[in-house]
């Protein structure tokens, strides 16, 4: 069977019904995508701007991925970690190959937050220590010990006590992780760019010092990537801008064009587990890294990140003459694809306002409008976005 069989009124209904609540359902039922444009099932075309919170960076449904997943589907879907597979190894040459000298070790697992809870288990038994240090305004997932180094009460209150140990401190604020990273810390937690936290830009001193003081004190390195890599903010990983090389990067989102995949890569200064420490039935499956190979070669091939580069400085220039003549608009930032339009009020009425006028965009935080398009994106299509906020701002 190929064809949904429920209206879009019934589909809202029977998820609403049926799911547990944890999502505030927008009211349409999305079938079917196609690079930067999403239809639903009345047949009624959306720029998406939201990628499915950052995921669909080739575009939806990009033919080469879309062909990786057939081919292999065909052949092997699942391999346990204890058999070596053709589709594994080769993403592991193949990631290697982009990242930082020394980063060529991969545990790979299904999402981002469970590439962060593989990061904080890895760095509590390298280290020996269980103090993680983690910065206010920072997400790094639900699960529990992601959660844990999530700062957001609103996420965190209901499921405390949470897992001891983490330390929050105020973000690009060199001189209090300096006073946090005490002997007990075995690991700072960082993301490049706050995504949930308003895409708020990491200063460049404040990472580099950050990657200092852990290589000067004993403590692991973490960088978050799972938002900004692969080409999201204009460089294949965001740690290009700043330079740096942390001792364990987590990555996913975008990582698969799409499919469910994450990853943790370590660096020279982190030893590897001990068999049984660490698993993943489904982590590492043959279908997700064909879907990962096949992404990475688009994005090498096409210069995606090169593109993300300048479609969104293009956007940001837009946007910033935007805000020249809108009183709502405080404040426009980003770095490559990855944009935050902050207004002077909540944000909830104009992405519903915005939806009507066929874009799909989300928030990061109460007043800050989050665009994440796909880098497939083209510049009609950008100025199509800028023109639909303009008129819902007026």
């Amino acid at each position: 069977m190929t064809e949904a069989s429920v209206t879009s009124i019934e589909a809202t209904d029977i998820e609403a019904r049926h799911g547990i609540g944890v999502f505030a359902l927008r009211g349409i039922t999305l079938v079917r995508g196609e690079g930067a444009v999403v239809w639903d099932d009345r047949n009624r075309a959306y720029i998406d701007c939201t990628s499915a919170h950052g995921v669909a960076i080739l575009g939806h449904s990009h033919p080469a991925v879309v062909a990786a997943i057939r081919e292999q589907s065909g052949r092997l879907m699942n391999c346990t970690g204890i058999f070596a597979n053709d589709q594994r190894a080769a993403l592991m040459q193949e990631l290697a190959a982009v990242l930082p000298n020394g980063m060529d070790r991969f545990f790979f697992c299904n999402s981002g937050t469970e590439a962060v809870e593989a990061a904080l288990k890895i760095a509590r038994v390298v280290t020996g220590r269980r103090g993680v240090v983690a910065a206010k305004g920072g997400f790094h997932g639900r699960t529990m010990g992601a959660l844990s180094a999530t700062w957001e009460p609103r996420y965190r209150k209901p499921f405390e006590p949470l897992v001891r140990g983490f330390r929050h401190v105020p973000y690009n604020d060199p001189a209090a992780l300096d006073r946090a990273l005490t002997d007990h810390v075995g690991a700072v937690l960082l993301e490049v760019i706050q995504g949930e936290g308003g895409v708020r830009l990491g200063a460049p001193t404040y990472l580099q010092t950050a990657q200092a003081l852990c290589q000067d004190r004993g403590a692991l390195f973490i960088l978050d990537e799972v938002q900004t890599g692969f080409g999201r903010t204009g460089r294949m990983f965001a740690l290009e801008h700043y330079g740096l090389a942390p001792d364990i990067l987590c990555l996913g989102k975008g990582i698969a064009g799409g499919f469910p995949m994450g990853a943790v890569v370590l660096g020279p200064r982190v030893q590897n587990l001990a068999v049984g420490q660490h698993g993943s039935t489904f982590g590492g499956n043959p279908l997700a890294c064909a879907a990962a190979r096949a992404a990475l070669r688009i994005l090498q091939a096409e210069g995606l990140p090169r593109q993300a580069a300048e479609k969104g400085a293009y956007l940001l220039e837009r946007l910033r003459d935007l805000q020249k003549r809108k009183r709502l608009i405080r404040e426009v930032r980003g770095l490559g694809l990855m944009v935050g339009v902050e207004l002077r009020v909540k944000v909830a009425p104009f992405l519903q306002a915005l939806q009507e006028a066929s874009v799909l965009a989300i928030n990061a935080g109460p007043t800050v409008l989050r665009l994440l398009p796909p880098l497939v994106i083209s510049y009609e299509q950008l100025d199509q976005v800028v023109a639909a906020l303009d008129a819902v701002l007026t």
